[in-house]
């Protein structure tokens, strides 16, 4: 088929999906000069996108809302184009705008969730995801964002709601045992977290993110090995998981591996400097280990170790109180 031929077919099922939006019913009917020119205008939007001529194609749609303040199309493809240029509030505006033009759209409410996720608007992404799942109660993606949206809130009872309907929906799916893990977790349920973990693992396989989880709620529970083989493994699969390499440290502290913790430690520290878990960890591995060896240089490393974790986090009363005692 010639390219031409193509591209009129395009335009002309644009012209005739733009023309069911603007009268909102199955057939087009006749409609005014104004909207024939927003029409014509988004269909010139459509073309600049393909051609990845974002800004052009934004002046397109913003003339054609002009002309027709009601056209759901072109404020949805304005989120489109947004969200592509990770101008997530102006997209999710645009997203607005498309769903109150169109409640029915499972488009755009559900990339109005995706963007406002971004964002961490929590309570704005639940409302687009909910909806979402109203028009579409099959969709997995809906479901599980839905899901973790809540979890961020802190709403564990609808977290696990969404979730185990996400599982229902993809049982191969291994995101939701992982969110229904961390529900547990924050419920301190860690029995559960744990068998919720480990079908993450057997559906997902050796997922380094899977295993810290279910390494740290292994430490919860006082399994110091099993951890440590985890966690081990993990760093196998994923060396520059600073995560993995804190946890490890204590883990190894622990079983009383003091110089394999603060090995542990070093690492992570180094992969990440701002990460004021393992600075205390490593203050308390140094300590340890200088109590034992009767090296007081060691102490102060612990010590300097803990006031660079109380700089980053200052609200630690207990590695205070930690620091006044053994602090010069």
């Amino acid at each position: 088929m010639p390219r031409t031929t193509s591209r009129c077919r395009a335009v002309g099922l644009a012209l005739l999906t733009a023309a069911v939006m603007l009268t909102g019913c199955a057939q087009p009917r006749m409609f005014t000069r104004q909207q024939e020119q927003a029409v014509s205008l988004y269909v010139d939007a459509m073309m600049l996108n393909d051609l990845n001529e974002h800004e052009k194609a934004i002046e397109k749609l913003n003339a054609a809302v002009l002309l027709d303040p009601e056209f759901a199309l072109a404020f949805s493809m304005k989120g489109d184009i947004y969200q592509k240029l990770q101008q997530y509030e102006k997209s999710a505006e645009a997203y607005e705008a498309a769903t109150t033009m169109d409640p029915w759209s499972f488009k755009d409410f559900f990339n109005l969730g995706k963007v406002t996720q971004i964002m961490k608007q929590w309570t704005r992404a639940i409302k687009a995801y909910v909806r979402a799942c109203e028009l579409e109660p099959q969709h997995y993606e809906a479901h599980i964002s839905a899901a973790k949206c809540y979890y961020e809130t802190e709403n564990y009872e609808q977290a696990a709601q969404y979730g185990r309907r996400a599982k229902e929906i993809d049982p191969q799916a291994a995101d939701p045992e992982l969110l229904l893990g961390d529900i547990h977790e924050a419920n301190k349920d860690h029995e559960e977290a744990i068998r919720a973990y480990r079908r993450a693992l057997e559906l997902e396989g050796n997922n380094p993110k899977i295993m810290v989880a279910l390494a740290v709620a292994y430490l919860r529970t006082g399994r110091f090995a099993a951890a440590e083989e985890l966690l081990n493994t993990a760093i196998e699969i994923d060396g520059q998981n600073g995560m993995a390499h804190q946890y490890l440290g204590f883990a190894k502290l622990k079983l009383e591996k003091t110089d394999e913790a603060i090995r542990s430690y070093r690492r992570a520290v180094a992969l990440d400097d701002q990460d004021w878990m393992a600075h205390k960890g490593l203050g308390v591995a140094y300590v340890i280990k200088s109590i034992a060896t009767n090296d007081p240089g060691l102490k102060t490393q612990g010590i300097e170790e803990w006031r660079t974790s109380l700089k980053i986090e200052p609200d630690q009363p207990k590695l205070q109180d930690l620091l006044d005692k053994y602090g010069e």
